[in-house]
């Protein structure tokens, strides 16, 4: 069996954006990425969290609004090589009658039955729902509050799923 995949949100798991503006977390630094002209976005991120996530045994994966944009801006200070991405097209921000998030159909998509986590800020219930019933391996999803961003007991709940998955 090929190791399980982990998607990773970048605002709120990696950049705790919701945290008071003016106290950057210890351990983070800034960055202000221009991925809209004009219009630079301060990033807070932990160096540290590139081999942490590494050290997990997943196959990473970002699953963020920044698709490709991650590699350039957010893997480099995170010490994380370049990663595959879920590419959302035209499903970016789409609004869901059913109270799904616009990211969850195309994780699911993505994984194809393969055992996954998702790392995000925004997971509902409804989430856990849709994934529960079209996915049919096993799933974590794994919800990171905005203001902290990835802690260790984040990694310790991945680390305690993977290790809990079929040999």
């Amino acid at each position: 069996m090929s190791r399980p995949l982990l998607f990773l949100d970048v605002d709120g798991p990696l950049n705790p954006y919701a945290a008071q503006p003016e106290r950057r977390p210890e351990g983070y630094t800034t960055i202000r990425a221009s991925v809209v002209p004009g219009r630079p976005l301060r990033v807070w991120l932990n160096p540290s969290h590139g081999q942490a996530l590494l050290a997990l045994g997943y196959e990473l994966c970002w699953a963020t609004t920044w698709m490709a944009e991650a590699n350039r801006w957010i893997a480099p200070v995170v010490g994380l090589p370049e990663l595959p991405y879920v590419d959302f097209g035209a499903g970016l921000f789409a609004v869901r009658p059913d109270g799904v998030h616009w990211k969850t159909e195309a994780i699911v998509a993505y994984a194809g039955g393969r055992p996954f986590a998702w790392v995000d800020d925004e997971q509902s219930p409804a989430d856990t729902a849709y994934v529960a019933a079209r996915h049919p391996g096993p799933a974590l999803l794994h919800q990171v509050d905005p203001r902290r961003g990835l802690r260790e007991g984040d990694f310790t709940a991945l680390r305690a799923f993977a290790a809990g998955l079929p040999a």
